[in-house]
């Protein structure tokens, strides 16, 4: 299973509009980050978790040209708004695409893409054919089963995904105790941690790493980095042996 870390920025993106930070300023392209999404590969599938406003530039990217679902972590647009461009894998493979996300998704979909649900279908949109999600494990196409994880963002439930050794969790900020359970034992973890400073809904990094220190994975990676954390080296000067910063275009190869 081979993992591709599509964006590890927040919701505004880094570089940030009209920023000139040195961040935002910088050269380096580790540290241009779009809008937090991972593409998982396995047996000549992809699946996406999350689709955000950068969708369309990270598929040309990456030179996908396949892609089997998406799957949806929560309803915010950072995660949701590039679903349109679906339209292009729906004309080349002659089928819907394939969503799975929770009822709360599903109603947002809905209502910012009211035109693909619509009766009266214009020529041209997506198709699209919804799998209702609950927290409790579920079955890709290929036979890949899925964990989720039930996280908080601030009070809005977010679903991250654990998959054999593998776990993807962004927009945390709070995890209850049988969630973070489902986590043990996991190889690889990759989890949000938005700056140092304490924020009212993503882990800042004392956090993440108080969770990757509880749930012992043998490596973690860091997501969902602000502008206002630092400089991928930055950071780094600041993880242990077995942290990083995640940054776009990274692969793993989970065995």
């Amino acid at each position: 299973m081979k993992i591709t870390v599509l964006g590890s920025g927040t919701s505004q993106g880094v570089p940030v509009i009209a920023c000139e930070c040195h961040v935002c300023t910088s050269s380096k392209s580790k540290d241009k980050r779009l809008r937090s999404s991972i593409m998982i590969s396995h047996n000549e599938q992809n699946y996406v978790v999350d689709a955000g406003p950068d969708f369309r530039q990270q598929m040309l990217r990456e030179d996908v040209k396949t892609l089997s679902a998406i799957l949806f972590t929560h309803e915010h647009k950072d995660h949701l708004a590039g679903l349109d461009d679906v339209r292009a894998f729906n004309y080349k493979e002659k089928r819907d695409m394939e969503v799975y996300c929770s009822f709360r998704v599903e109603k947002a979909l809905h209502q910012e893409f009211h035109y693909v649900f619509s009766a009266e279908r214009y020529p041209g949109v997506p198709s699209v054919n919804i799998n209702r999600i609950e927290n409790k494990v579920f079955t890709l196409a290929d036979g890949l089963e899925v964990t989720p994880i039930e996280v908080y963002h601030y009070k809005m439930p977010v679903f991250g995904f654990r998959i054999g050794d593998f776990t993807y969790i962004t927009d945390a900020k709070t995890i209850a105790p049988e969630e973070v359970d489902k986590v043990r034992g996991t190889k690889v973890l990759i989890v949000n941690a938005l700056h140092q400073s304490p924020h009212i809904s993503h882990f800042n990094l004392e956090e993440a790493l108080a969770f990757i220190a509880d749930v012992k994975p043998e490596t973690a990676y860091l997501t969902h980095i602000s502008h206002q954390f630092g400089t991928q080296e930055e950071i780094q000067k600041l993880l242990p042996p077995n942290v990083f910063a995640a940054f776009d275009g990274m692969t793993l190869t989970i065995d």
